[in-house]
């Protein structure tokens, strides 16, 4: 169906000032556009028959035991804020997205889910339902709005776990500290609210937006992601956590631990990040130790900006542009987390899918990129390295000065400013991302394919050429094995670099499904036995990815075994997460490990 149709056809997506996942006003167009565009190259229909009776029960609970605690649940915190996942999955898109599986499943969609969803209003209700799953031995697994796509979106790693959704009643911006540069956000707070609460105090702030902003800013920072300002090490650039612990106790990080007179929060909370004694703050990121309800954000102060794009003609220039982005990062010269990206992505952020571009099923041959990036402003080339710089005129000047002159060593090279490029070129993207501002643009690649989903292999290599290398040829190598187009991206934060592949599948397609599963777990191990491992995975990969961390005999694993027994002795908070599964659960059949996926877990 094309795009015109469908978008006189789908409802419109709800605004921000109507439900905390929605979107601001002003991105209401850019919103419809990007969901039209998405569901003119769906074939799947909204949802499917469930089989079996429903809702899937958490593992060792028979149905009246699970009815019965129900039942508790919903006298504890009110029959509005209890659903059951007793009815047809529908996989929705970003900003509509479920809470009840995984929008891009790359198992079959009714694997990994839940039995039920509860919505708490506050750090109390957080603690009642802790207590209520130690009562009754449920899992619990706690999102914040879901919006994990690519690496597990809001499913639960254990099937007929109970979902603790803290995004739909706890979404305030509890505090926007204009002295400090800080906030305090609860995890229901996504970045474009975030952006519009800013906005409303007419403060000089700028928050730090991943590529696409309807994700939490709590959820974000809890899983290490990153953006692209300055601040782009979101969890770096954390201060302060309240926490519920397994047990339903609460507890604070850094100066929060220290009461503040009269009752108030300690004034030093959001402005520095440890307490006396062991900083524990990271022991709550990427974990299964805790649910965090509140969190300190530190906003960058609003100043002068420059972004560019430098082409680079040559595939294999990428060791060579490596090589001198490494002291420019060092030194910051380079004034944020650049963006080095493989030309085939110009391609794919048009909007346009691959069958626009190419018309086989095979990966898309090299030739055949080339041909249609000489007709698009990039020209003919095989890598665009995205940048900005940051502060007075004079001192940005200089920067770019040093920039243009390094870049120009690599031959054929050609630096681009936006007002040199078209206005619906993505760079334009970039810019706001990069400004402090929010974007939806990012999504555009997802009809490369059909149903587009996607997952994201994610390892890390230090900025050195060679490095670089061999994890790329791995990329390359078993992605044209596997039958998967690259979209590789350097994302460059200095001494290290996270290098995101992203595979692109339609969720229809139950071959793509297990050949895009294949190629992250031999993408993982060949990436592991070199040296190079991932910063974060989706639900499935967990265990593998846990299990290379694998120095000592296990040593990492075996210690934070031992945090979650000492924490959790009933195991009920996100069994599995980040592959560390508690007594109860651990080595009883529920690790998914290459070969697994065909079995259902216990």
């Amino acid at each position: 169906m094309a795009t015109a149709d469908v978008l006189s056809e789908l409802p419109i997506t709800p605004l921000i000032t109507e439900k905390h996942s929605g979107i601001p006003e002003r991105y209401a167009e850019q919103c419809k556009q990007s969901k039209a565009r998405l569901y003119s190259n769906k074939t799947l229909p909204p949802s499917v028959p469930r089989d079996g009776e429903l809702p899937v029960l958490p593992p060792d609970v028979d149905r009246d035991t699970f009815n019965k605690a129900v039942a508790e649940l919903t006298e504890l915190l009110g029959a509005e804020n209890i659903e059951l996942n007793d009815k047809p999955l529908v996989d929705g898109w970003y900003m509509e997205h479920p809470n009840t599986h995984d929008a891009f499943h790359i198992v079959q969609q009714s694997e990994l889910v839940s039995s039920a969803t509860v919505y708490p209003g506050s750090t109390e209700d957080v603690q009642k339902i802790v207590r209520w799953a130690n009562k009754y031995l449920i899992p619990v697994f706690p999102i914040s709005m879901g919006r994990n796509l690519g690496y597990g979106g809001a499913a639960p790693r254990v099937r007929g776990s109970v979902i603790i959704d803290l995004g739909r009643r706890m979404n305030k911006v509890l505090k926007i500290d204009g002295n400090s540069a800080s906030c305090i956000v609860e995890p229901g707070v996504s970045y474009f609210k975030l952006y519009e609460e800013v906005q409303k105090t007419g403060l000089p702030l700028w928050i730090d937006p991943p590529d696409v902003g309807g994700g939490s800013v709590l959820g974000n920072c809890i899983d290490r992601g990153v953006g692209y300002t300055p601040y782009g090490d979101h969890f770096a650039n954390h201060c302060g956590m309240e926490v519920v612990l397994p047990s339903g106790e609460v507890l604070r990080t850094g100066m929060g631990a220290l009461p503040g007179k009269n009752g108030a929060d300690n004034p030093s909370w959001q402005a520095f990040q440890h307490a006396y004694g062991p900083s524990v703050d990271g022991i709550f990121s990427q974990s299964n130790f805790g649910i965090v309800t509140k969190m300190g954000m530190w906003l960058m102060p609003e100043t002068g900006h420059q972004s560019y794009m430098i082409t680079f003609p040559r595939d294999e220039d990428f060791e060579q542009i490596i090589e001198i982005i490494r002291p420019l990062a060092l030194n910051r010269i380079l004034g944020n987390i650049p963006q080095l990206r493989n030309v085939i992505q110009e391609l794919a952020v048009t909007g346009k899918p691959k069958s626009f571009f190419y018309p086989g099923n095979d990966p898309m041959p090299r030739e055949v990129i080339r041909s249609h990036a000489k007709n698009m402003p990039c020209g003919d080339v095989a890598w665009c390295f995205y940048g900005t710089v940051y502060g007075p005129e004079e001192t940005r000047n200089m920067q770019l000065d040093i920039i243009r002159r390094e870049f120009a060593k690599v031959p054929g090279s050609k630096f681009m400013l936006p007002d040199e490029l078209p206005a619906d070129h993505y760079i334009h993207s970039r810019v706001r991302v990069c400004s402090g501002t929010p974007e939806l643009r990012e999504l555009d690649w997802l009809n490369w394919k059909p149903n587009g989903a996607h997952l994201f292999f994610a390892p890390i290599t230090p900025t050195k050429g060679a490095d670089a290398r061999v994890v790329h040829e791995i990329v390359t190598r078993l992605h044209k094995k596997w039958g998967f187009d690259s979209f590789p991206t350097w994302c460059v934060a200095g001494r290290e670099m996270h290098y995101i592949a992203n595979i692109v599948y339609d969720r229809a397609d139950d071959d793509e499904k297990r050949r895009a599963i294949a190629l992250m777990r031999e993408m993982v191990k060949e990436a592991a036995d070199e040296g190079y491992g991932e910063y974060r995975t989706h639900l499935i990969f967990m265990d593998q990815v846990a299990r290379t961390y694998g120095w000592g005999d296990q040593a990492l694993m075996r210690f934070n075994e031992t945090i979650k027994d000492a924490l959790d002795p009933n195991g009920i908070l996100a069994p599995g997460r980040a592959g560390i599964w508690p007594k109860r659960f651990r080595g009883k059949g529920y690790e998914l490990l290459p070969g697994d996926e065909k079995s259902t877990p216990p």
